[in-house]
């Protein structure tokens, strides 16, 4: 019964703060504790860091955690593995692998990164060109990636190859967990508007990938790349955020702080907070209606929604400052975050425009929700059947 199901969740979270106190039991120590009660992703299957319960308990553990101090670090720290590579474990990989990977992941002890696009291959992954060859019980992969989150500080990478150019290009795909650190791995910095190089790209020369290392079947990649940008999607559109966070609630410190009281731009603040308020409550409800595996469209709803939306938010709140949203407080400097964070506003407005483009383009979403949302018609797709390797490429 759900009831029950609930007062054992609360009583696990109960026993969770009475062994673990959270604010004195360093992190790794207490995520670590979560995971082993299934309250890490309650939905998973019990000893895979989750109970086999409904997402929606997942809502109910964070709040109480959060409300006794729990540090809840590990989801910013570790986002593309705990928002992403989570999902693409739980329902492809074998329980080998998900032993040996998912509790380091929830604990921030293996950081994970994500590579799929290419230079030649950016909304259109299955298009991408990354070959991995069969060597005996390994894997020789070499070929190039680009806007890779974070892979200089990871650990381990989901990365998308072409394993048979003679088929469609999406039923000759492949996908591994790939090594950061083996040899032949080259991370190289991409610096971006705001001054940091958050992305990379990431060149592969001769690596080996064991066969242990790959999810699924060979050729079932784009099936598992499916799931990844899913819950990517998930995650961008604003799955679990809790209210007035992230950009609005920024906005309405500057609101406070300023002493803003002019009218027009009030009535502009409240309608960005009704409208983030909206897409915070909707994408919660996607999320916690999803059944286990590759969440629905409405991740990629969610993801367009907060894609326009942050840039409007980040827009008005340096409006709100004036002349003072125009300087950055600490000087414009060259670096490379090991997290991410909440950048502060002048930060946060060049951040941004990023938005639309990672994760998807807008214009990607709009198709998705067209096709799989609305029904409408398809778009053209000339190369389709087309064995890959005949595909003409510029």
């Amino acid at each position: 019964m759900a009831d029950e199901d609930g007062a054992r969740v609360d009583a696990l979270v109960d026993e969770l703060m009475a062994e673990h106190p959270p604010t004195s039991t360093p992190d790794v120590e207490f995520w670590g504790a979560q995971y082993d009660m299934g309250l890490a992703w309650v939905w998973h299957p019990e000893g895979f860091g989750g109970l086999g319960l409904p997402r929606r308990y997942q809502t109910q553990i964070n709040e109480r955690l959060e409300e006794r101090g729990a540090s809840i670090e590990n989801r910013y720290t570790n986002l593309l593995g705990i928002a992403m590579g989570a999902g693409v474990l739980d329902a492809h990989a074998t329980d080998d692998q998900k032993r040996r990977w998912l509790r380091p992941m929830f604990t921030t002890e293996e950081i994970w990164c994500q590579l799929f696009s290419e230079p030649g291959a950016g909304s259109d992954v299955a298009g991408l060109a990354t070959r991995a060859v069969k060597d005996g019980d390994e894997w020789v992969v070499n070929g190039q990636k680009v806007w890779t989150t974070l892979a200089h500080v990871a650990k381990w990478g989901m990365v998308v190859t072409r394993t048979d150019p003679q088929v469609p290009k999406h039923q000759g795909l492949t996908y591994f967990i790939v090594d950061m650190k083996a040899p032949g791995v080259d991370v190289r910095p991409l610096y971006q508007i705001t001054g940091e190089a958050e992305f990379n790209e990431v060149f592969f020369n001769d690596v080996r990938i064991p066969d242990a290392d790959r999810i699924d079947a060979v050729g079932a990649g784009w099936r598992v790349a499916v799931t990844t940008l899913m819950n990517e999607r998930v995650a961008i559109g604003g799955g679990g955020m809790p209210r007035e966070s992230g950009y609005i609630g920024q906005a309405m410190e500057v609101w406070r702080d300023t002493g803003a009281t002019d009218p027009v731009q009030r009535d502009r603040l409240l309608h960005l907070w009704a409208e983030a308020e909206a897409a915070r409550l909707t994408a919660g409800r996607a999320n916690e209606m999803a059944s286990a595996g590759t969440p629905g469209p409405e991740g990629s709803t969610g993801k367009l929604a907060w894609a326009n939306l942050n840039k409007e938010i980040t827009d008005f709140t340096l409006d709100l400052m004036g002349l003072d949203g125009t300087l950055y407080p600490n000087g414009y400097h060259l670096t490379r975050p090991e997290r991410f964070r909440v950048h502060g506003p002048q930060k946060a407005f060049l951040r941004t425009r990023a938005n639309s483009i990672e994760g998807g383009t807008s214009e990607i979403m709009l198709n998705i929700v067209g096709e799989r949302v609305l029904g409408l018609p398809g778009e053209p797709r000339v190369d389709k059947d087309v064995p890959w390797v005949e595909v003409p490429r510029g």
